[in-house]
C-alpha cells in the first residue's frame, strides 16, 4: 500500500458521513490507528459497536472504554470483558478538555467499585464521573482510600457518619476529611497544618482553613504566605502587615481580597503582569450568581478581579460588553474562552491579532463569526486570513474551486462540503490532495468503497 492510499483511509477513517458499510470495512483492515479513530467516533451503528465490544484486540476495546462520544450503556457492557485492562480503562473513563461527559450507569460504577482488581475500584473512586450519591455509600468500605473519596460526599452524608470519618483509623481518610470542615473548625486546621507541613495540600488549609490569631501571625513569616494571604478570616492587623510584604506574590494576593475598597488595592504595591497566569479568584467564582458582586469585579481597576468576572457564564450583557473592549488581554481571551456568548467581532480579533497559543482555538467557538468572511478575506494575501473564507455559508462554488488551486489552501477547499463532486474526484487523483478529498463528508458512498478496493481492503 502507498503512502498515498494510507493518507486516503485515515482520512476516510475520520470522514463524518462515511457510512457504517464503509467504516466495517475499516474496522477489519488491519491498522491500529484507524481502528482507534472508529472505536472512538460517536453515534456508530448497533453493528459496529457489537463489532468492536467483540473485537480480538483488547487495545480496541480499550479505546471503546475510554471514548468521550459512546454511548455510557454501552461502555459498560465491557465490565465483563475477559481481559483485565479493560475493566481499568472503563473505570478511568474519557477525559475531554473543558466538555461534560456522561457518566456509566450506576449499576455500573457500583460493580468497578466492588471489582476484584484493587486498581480498578481505587481508579473508580477517584474519577469525577461517579454520582454523589454512590461515593457517600463508601464510607464503610474497608479500602482508605476509598473511604476518602466517601468525602467528596460530605453534603449528603449524616452529622455522625462526618464525625465517624473525623475520627477514622487512617490518618490520610481523617485529613480529607477534616480538609473538608476545615474553614469551621481552629482546632482541626490547627491539626492539618501540623501533619501537612511538607504537602501541596498545606497550601489549600492556609487558603481556606479557620486559623487562630497565633497560628496565622505564624506562618505570615513563612513560605508559604502568598497562600495565608487569601484566608478570609485574617484579622484586619495582619491584612495590613501583609500588604506590606517584601514578597511580591504575597501582596498581590492581598490586594485581591473581598473586602478591601478600591482606594484599599491601589494603596498596595502589586503588579499584574500581562502573562501572568493567574487562576479565578475562588470568592469571585463563588457568588458568580450576584450581580452585585460581579459588576464590582468588572468594574474594578484590579485586572485579577476583572479576570475572574470574565470567566463567569452568568456575567451580564453589558459587561461583557465592557469586559470586550477591556485593555488587558487575558480578560478579553478569557471573556472569549469561558463566556457562552462572547461577542463575535472578539473572536475574530483575537484569533488574528492575538500571540498567545490558545487564540487559534478560539474558532471552535460557536459563536466564531462566519457571514461575510468570503468578501473580507478571500482576496487577503495572508493565507491564515484567507482560509477564513472557508467558513461563510455564502461562499460560492466558483471561489471554492478557486482555493483548491492555491497551495496554501488546496487541502482545506479539498474537505468543504460544498465542494462540487466533479472537483472532488479530480483531487482524488492528486496524491498532494487525495486524502483531503477522501475527507470530504460530500463524497458519495460508493466513492468511498472504490477508494478502499483501490488500497486493496477486503469487502
Amino acid at each position: 500500500m502507498t503512502d498515498r492510499h494510507a493518507d486516503v483511509l485515515a482520512m476516510l477513517s475520520w470522514n463524518k458521513a462515511a457510512p457504517g458499510s464503509v467504516l466495517m470495512r475499516l474496522l477489519k483492515y488491519d491498522d491500529r490507528a484507524i481502528r482507534r479513530t472508529i472505536a472512538q467516533r460517536g453515534n456508530l451503528s448497533t453493528e459496529l459497536v457489537e463489532a468492536i465490544l467483540t473485537d480480538p484486540d483488547p487495545a480496541l476495546r480499550m479505546e471503546f472504554a475510554l471514548s468521550e462520544n459512546a454511548d455510557p450503556a454501552q461502555r459498560a457492557r465491557l465490565l465483563d470483558d475477559p481481559f483485565p485492562r479493560v475493566a481499568l480503562a472503563l473505570a478511568v473513563g474519557p477525559t475531554p478538555y473543558r466538555r461534560p461527559v456522561e457518566p456509566l450507569p450506576d449499576w455500573a460504577y457500583e460493580r468497578l467499585l466492588s471489582h476484584p482488581q484493587e486498581r480498578v475500584r481505587r481508579e473508580t473512586a477517584t474519577s469525577h464521573l461517579v454520582p454523589a450519591h454512590l461515593l457517600a455509600g463508601l464510607v464503610h468500605h474497608p479500602d482508605g482510600t476509598l473511604r476518602q473519596a466517601s468525602c467528596r460526599a460530605w453534603d449528603r452524608l449524616p452529622e455522625a457518619t462526618r464525625r465517624a470519618l473525623l475520627q477514622d483509623d487512617d490518618p490520610d481518610v481523617r485529613r480529607v476529611a477534616a480538609l473538608r470542615v476545615c474553614h469551621q473548625d481552629e482546632a482541626l486546621t490547627t491539626w492539618l497544618v501540623e501533619h501537612l507541613q511538607d504537602s501541596w495540600k498545606l497550601s489549600d488549609v492556609l487558603r481556606a482553613g479557620r486559623l487562630s490569631h497565633e497560628l496565622a501571625e505564624c506562618m505570615a513569616d513563612g513560605p508559604r504566605a502568598a497562600a495565608l494571604a487569601a484566608n478570609p478570616f485574617l484579622s484586619p492587623g495582619l491584612v495590613r502587615r501583609l500588604a506590606l510584604s517584601p514578597d511580591p506574590r504575597v501582596r498581590l494576593v492581598v490586594s485581591a481580597r473581598p473586602e478591601l475598597a478600591e482606594s484599599e488595592r491601589a494603596a498596595i504595591d502589586y503588579i499584574v503582569e500581562p502573562d501572568a497566569r493567574l487562576d479565578p479568584l475562588e470568592w469571585v467564582w463563588e457568588a458568580r450568581d450576584d450581580a452585585d458582586v460581579l459588576r464590582r469585579c468588572a468594574t474594578s481597576a484590579h485586572p485579577w478581579l476583572r479576570r475572574s468576572a470574565a470567566v463567569c457564564p452568568t456575567l451580564p450583557a453589558d459587561l461583557v460588553e465592557l469586559l470586550a473592549q477591556d485593555e488587558d488581554f487575558a480578560v478579553r481571551l478569557l471573556l472569549c474562552e469561558f463566556h457562552p456568548e462572547p461577542p463575535p467581532e472578539l473572536l475574530l480579533d483575537l484569533y488574528l491579532n492575538g500571540s498567545h497559543r490558545a487564540v487559534k482555538m478560539l474558532i471552535t467557538r460557536p459563536s466564531f463569526p462566519s457571514a461575510g468572511l468570503a468578501a473580507r478575506f478571500a482576496d487577503s494575501t495572508d493565507p491564515e486570513r484567507r482560509s477564513l473564507a472557508l467558513r461563510d455559508p455564502a461562499l460560492s462554488p466558483d471561489l471554492l474551486v478557486r482555493f483548491t488551486h492555491q497551495p496554501d489552501l488546496r487541502r482545506a477547499a479539498a474537505r468543504h462540503p460544498r465542494l462540487p463532486v466533479p472537483r472532488i474526484r479530480e483531487l482524488l487523483k492528486d496524491p498532494g490532495t487525495a486524502g483531503a478529498a477522501a475527507g470530504n463528508p460530500s463524497l458519495p458512498s460508493g466513492d468511498m468503497h472504490r477508494l478502499l478496493d483501490d488500497a486493496g481492503v477486503p469487502a
